[in-house]
């Protein structure tokens, strides 16, 4: 897993809990890095998924509902460093529609190492779209707060249904539809 994951996942738990927790997941995880990370690195999956475990045991919040706040913040580092890949597009629909073809072919230029999720359109119009996400790691909570910040992004508002295809998450159906105002 490509190390932006690692430091702003880190970044954000800074901000949100203060650099004592950042500190506790560190120590309280079994990391092959020793909890130093460069965005550009390469580290074991397993190392966010302490980090994400420990801190859900020390704040009582679900890993899934870290997940979705995290994708949201990752976003900002989307924007910030990538705003050309967000200009290609009008809508969140376009956008999201795109994202297997398009957007991993340009994050696969910056990070030609990256393991990214797949995503399968299923179905399309202008503002209504149905994907399937496919990975291993079972984030597609992660996935759901990069495509809430998408609509916000665009000034759009949108809704968004998950339903998973099989019970660890690995396969999830997300039903987006723009809401027209």
């Amino acid at each position: 897993m490509k190390g932006i994951v690692f430091t702003e996942f880190l970044e954000l738990v800074e901000d949100k809990f203060g650099l004592e927790m950042v500190d506790q997941i560190i120590a309280q995880s079994e990391l092959e890095s020793g909890g130093i990370y460069t965005a550009v690195g390469t580290y074991s999956f397993s190392e966010i998924l302490q980090l994400l475990t420990n801190l859900s045991k020390n704040t009582g919040i679900n890993p899934d509902q870290l997940l979705l706040v995290y994708g949201e913040h990752f976003f900002q580092a989307i924007e910030n460093n990538y705003m050309g890949l967000l200009e290609t597009f009008n809508n969140p629909i376009d956008m999201l529609a795109s994202i297997e073809n398009h957007i991993h072919v340009e994050v696969r230029k910056i990070y030609p190492d990256a393991e990214l999720p797949t995503f399968i359109v299923e179905e399309k119009s202008d503002d209504h779209l149905i994907m399937i996400y496919k990975s291993s790691r079972a984030m597609h909570h992660f996935g759901l707060g990069l495509m809430n910040k998408t609509f916000e992004h665009f000034g759009s508002k949108g809704e968004i249904v998950l339903e998973k295809i099989n019970d660890e998450g690995t396969e999830v159906k997300f039903i987006i539809r723009k809401i027209n105002e």
